[in-house]
Parts: structure tokens; C-alpha cells; sequence
């Protein structure tokens, strides 16, 4: 099976497990080989989890959004990190920039970005979720961006920030009517 059909088929198992019992803590909610193929694609299980809860709850982001990115990720960490996870000290919440920070006086655009390079590297902490509510509506009303696109640029950008800044604002413009349209 491939690891894109195996992520789905876990993804779907996920949720109804999830729907059947929402308490049972993430570090004890996927078996063994579950958790050892998430680690072939650079997941932790709590990082799954997120995903999971917020579709079960939410209803998004949808199953394919959620493959798409663990598919970023997954390139990411298989050719970039040679499928070895780092030492680094995980990004808590702490670590992320204020939702009122901002870059080119946009707010909440220094804390997505982060937030999306931590998710590249593998050291956002599991509790934080790349794509929750929030990032989905930033990314909607900037640019339009699809999750795994603005994560695909992270990884694009190798930390390169103003690279990052500028494809925002460029999207900007062109989401932007024209004066008087």
C-alpha cells in the first residue's frame, strides 16, 4: 500500500475512533504500527491527532487537505532532513509570535509563518496546530492561499522570511478587485 493510501485509511480509522470515544489522550490513541509509520513520514502521533479532532469537530480541514500536508511535510523531512528527526527544542506556544504581531502591517502574519516553518521542520510542539481555525481564515483573507501551498512556500523559503512576506502581499493584490469593479 502506498503511504499516501495508508495515511487516509488512518485518517478515516482516526476519526471514527475518535467519534467513538474523544477522551482517550493522543499519546495512547494510535497502536504500535501506527505510530511507527507516522515516524517513516516525520509525524508524532499528537501532531495526527490534531488533525483529526479539529475534522471530527470542525469538519475541516478536510481529509485530503490534511494529506496534502503531512505530504509537504513528509518531502520535507524524507529529502531535506534525510528522514532524521532533529534535536531541536519543540516551538510551544509561547515561542510563537503574539496574534497581533505583525510583518508589513499585517497582523498574524509573523505567528502563521512561524508556525509553518516549525511544521516543516518537525518542532512544532503536537498542542499547536498548523491549520487550525485561525490560519485557515488568515490564509483565506490573504491571498486565498491552500494550506499546504503557504507550507510548501515555508519549505520553499528555507527561512527566508521576506520571501515569504512578499508572496503574501503579492497574492493580496491580486485577490483585490480593481478600483472600481
Amino acid at each position: 500500500m502506498e503511504w499516501n493510501d495508508r495515511f487516509m485509511s488512518l485518517f478515516r480509522e482516526a476519526v471514527e475512533r475518535y467519534q467513538l470515544n474523544p477522551q482517550t489522550p493522543a499519546e495512547r490513541f494510535y497502536l504500535p504500527e501506527e505510530q511507527d509509520f507516522l515516524k517513516t513520514i516525520g509525524y508524532q502521533p499528537a501532531e495526527m491527532h490534531g488533525y483529526v479532532r479539529e475534522y471530527a469537530e470542525k469538519g475541516a480541514p478536510s481529509p485530503s487537505t490534511t494529506l496534502l500536508i503531512a505530504a509537504v511535510r513528509r518531502h520535507y523531512f524524507l529529502n531535506a532532513m534525510r528522514g532524521m528527526s532533529g534535536n531541536a527544542k519543540p516551538i510551544s506556544a509561547a515561542d510563537l509570535p503574539a496574534e497581533t504581531d505583525e510583518f508589513q502591517e499585517i497582523p498574524y502574519l509573523p505567528r502563521i509563518i512561524r508556525k509553518a516553518e516549525a511544521k516543516i521542520f518537525g518542532i512544532l510542539d503536537p498542542s499547536i496546530m498548523y491549520g487550525d481555525e485561525k490560519d485557515r481564515e488568515f490564509l483565506r483573507t490573504h491571498g486565498d492561499f491552500h494550506l499546504a501551498d503557504f507550507l510548501q512556500l515555508a519549505a520553499a523559503a528555507r527561512s527566508d522570511r521576506q520571501r515569504l512576506v512578499s508572496a503574501v502581499l503579492n497574492a493580496m493584490r491580486q485577490q483585490s478587485p480593481a478600483p472600481g469593479n
